[in-house]
């Protein structure tokens, strides 16, 4: 059997449990249905299909189990649906490119530069056990170009790029570097201590994007959006905290409890004339603000 046979046969593996749950006849039977369409070789004996588990585990790091009591399998993503989530998704990803050859008039990826993923596993590791880094870093408002050494922390995405959260030993203050302006990583041997309480998920707590607070108080905030552009507000939530206030045939009001940093205002820009700020008087103003400006710019 050769390697692509077996690679197909995971996936379609995959496929069918991503469904629901199955007794091995079902999965048998499928694979069957699926030589006959393919042309290829997909049946398999059930200690043939074991060993296939665990290699899906180990390529994939999908994990397939067996529900004794119901006598079916299943892909097990009780323990971290998130990241299990990504992980099927990133394996869609990961089957579209493979076929984009194929189908290259149908399928249009987003033109993108690279993001810095190749440092992830490097980070994982140091973050993992501890390590010291220093990297090569350039900011996008600055053309200068600095050494730096941190105590990496952990690893945050927000809008397709990823970040490393870390101390900068410069000036003990934790940041955020963007990947995609990293290079020259080096994992040092040296040892540091993660201060016990230091949590990400907490430090995040009332932020949208990558900002840290900063010391910042969250805020009560409520947006109104038209009913066209609340359907996707509630379909994709800003974030965590979203509460809905008002959903009817007019408007869509939420209340989020934030800290109103760039990032943030840079999103409520974003939905340009389908939002409107009602509280606090603080984001008002900064808002109408920086619309009057920009119309300023068009009325010279």
């Amino acid at each position: 059997m050769s390697k692509r046979e077996a690679i197909s046969r995971y996936n379609l593996i995959i496929k069918k449990l991503r469904k629901h749950s199955c007794k091995f006849k079902e999965i048998e039977d499928y694979l069957s249905l699926e030589s006959e369409i393919q042309a290829y070789d997909y049946n398999v004996s059930k200690r043939t299909f074991q060993r296939d588990l665990d290699d899906i585990r180990s390529i994939y790091n999908i994990d397939i189990q067996y529900d004794f009591s119901q006598k079916h399998y299943f892909i097990y993503t009780d323990d971290q649906p998130d990241v299990n989530e990504r992980i099927l998704e990133a394996f869609d990803t990961f089957n579209a490119l493979n076929i984009s050859d194929r189908f290259s008039d149908y399928i249009h990826f987003e033109k993108r530069r690279p993001q810095g993923t190749e440092n992830l596993y490097g980070l994982l590791h140091a973050i993992k056990n501890q390590f010291q880094i220093n990297f090569i870093y350039q900011k996008f408002w600055e053309d200068e170009i600095s050494q730096r050494l941190v105590e990496p922390y952990a690893l945050k995405e927000f809008k397709n790029r990823w970040y490393v959260l870390a101390n900068d030993l410069k000036d003990n203050q934790v940041k955020s570097f963007a990947l995609d302006r990293l290079k020259d990583l080096d994992i040092l041997k040296k040892h540091f201590q993660t201060p016990v309480n230091f949590n990400v998920n907490e430090h995040y707590k009332y932020c949208f994007g990558i900002i840290s607070p900063n010391g910042q108080e969250p805020k009560e905030i409520i947006l109104s959006f038209d009913p066209y552009q609340g359907k996707y507000i509630k379909s994709l939530p800003l974030h965590d905290t979203q509460e809905i206030v008002v959903d009817n045939e007019n408007d869509l009001q939420i209340r989020l409890r934030l800290c109103i940093t760039f990032d943030f205002i840079m999103e409520i820009l974003s939905y340009g004339e389908t939002v409107n700020v009602l509280k606090p008087l603080s984001l008002i103003e900064e808002i109408k603000t920086i619309h009057l400006n920009s119309y300023n710019k068009y009325t010279r």
